[in-house]
């Protein structure tokens, strides 16, 4: 059985990476995740993870993550905000070598100006990198995701991103089941990839490409990363059997018979849904649908999930000079739904309120399309002040 601890978020995570067997690990500290950091390093200590890496930038850390898992090896890092944007130029060698690396992220508000405190910008300004992308919604789908991620990047070989709210989910402290690496190995088997660093059996990797070769690379790593979500679903599937929980690219709550539909990610579907059972004890017909799997994205089952619904994207990213970044997929997935709009904000950790909710609702219900910023719950602002100053 898997055993129950109460933890942060970042604590399970480290136990997590420990039970699906990670051999390399490479870090930089940063907040949010800072303890998943601290974790791996007392469990590379402890003799439970067989290397651990300190490394001076997360450039350096992805880096070395490169290598390690060309060599073959199980490789696990984690970052967040400016962390994740400090690495972007190796996430796109790690995709087009095909390295499944795994890493944890705090999705965490990037700068300027500084911010430590939670929204997706970080995580969605790389979905174009070729990694796959889980969001979570609590901290125990983010631990559940772990094994489901090593398996679908070495199945794949293509690198996954766990992705977790910043403070909402990394901070919080809550009874988790984590399973034993007993348990996990039932389910993930060891990795061992047919191509590899080896210095008896010498190969090139990520080597030079000219004109008539470049864009073969680029078809095959686009295709393989849309024929990847049948993947997911399957060891989604495979490892429910073990923990009875859904693991589906998208979750679907109250939203079969739904005249209105949110569409969300993350941690903040938790107060969506709140004032969803609010509403419906009201006898008001409205739903959200949570995007689980954010790349590949779930095109098909969002536009069968959206038909004929009026649809609100709640998104924590924005894309200045263009419609919100996921406003914008959901409006070219779903061209059978009556109305698409956007609500974009809760930035920087600003809070999603319940009460905000039922305002976006509000403006649903007219049936107008609206492009707008989520507004600033001033009860919510007054409760921050007031700590803040005791």
């Amino acid at each position: 059985m898997p055993e129950q601890k109460t933890c942060l978020g970042t604590s399970a995570l480290a136990d997590a990476a420990v039970s699906c067997g990670v051999q390399v690990c490479a870090c930089y500290p940063i907040t949010p995740t800072t303890g998943l950091t601290a974790g791996l390093a007392k469990h590379y200590a402890n003799g439970k993870i067989p290397q651990y890496i300190t490394v001076e930038s997360e450039f350096s850390a992805i880096s070395a993550l490169v290598g390690a898992s060309a060599t073959g090896t199980r490789t696990f890092t984690t970052t967040g905000g400016q962390g994740l944007l400090l690495m972007h130029e190796v996430l796109f060698s790690a995709s087009g070598m095909r390295l499944p690396i795994v890493m944890a992220v705090g999705n965490r508000a990037v700068s300027s100006p500084l911010n430590v405190w939670n929204d997706e910008q970080d995580t969605i300004s790389q979905r174009d990198s070729g990694w796959i992308q889980f969001y979570a919604e609590s901290n125990q789908e983010a631990v559940d995701f772990m094994p489901i991620a090593f398996k679908t990047a070495e199945k794949t070989l293509l690198p996954v991103m766990v992705c977790l709210d910043g403070h909402y989910l990394t901070h919080a402290v809550e009874p988790i089941e984590i399973p034993t690496r007993e348990e996990v190995d039932k389910f993930l088997p060891p990795f061992n990839p047919k191509i590899k660093l080896d210095s008896e059996n010498p190969v090139s990797l990520g080597v030079y490409a000219a004109p008539p070769h470049y864009q073969n690379f680029r078809e095959d790593l686009a295709a393989d990363l849309d024929a990847s979500l049948k993947t997911i679903m399957k060891y989604g599937e495979e490892y429910s059997k073990y923990t009875k929980r859904d693991y589906s690219p998208i979750e679907e709550y109250q939203s079969k018979d739904a005249d209105c539909v949110f569409v969300s990610m993350g941690c903040m579907t938790g107060n969506v849904k709140a004032a969803i059972d609010d509403l419906r004890a009201k006898g008001e017909k409205v739903g959200v649908v949570r995007i689980r799997v954010l790349r590949p994205f779930p095109r098909e089952l969002l536009a069968k999930a959206l038909a004929g619904k009026v649809v609100g994207v709640i998104e924590r990213a924005i894309s200045p000079g263009a419609v919100p970044p996921i406003y914008a997929e959901i409006s070219e997935a779903a061209p059978d739904a009556k109305v698409v709009s956007s609500f974009h904000g809760a930035l920087g950790g600003r809070e999603l309120s319940r009460k905000e909710v039922l305002r976006i609702y509000e403006t649903l219900k007219k049936g107008k399309k609206v492009n707008e910023w989520i507004t600033q719950d001033t009860d919510a602002l007054k409760r921050a002040e007031t700590a803040l100053e005791e």
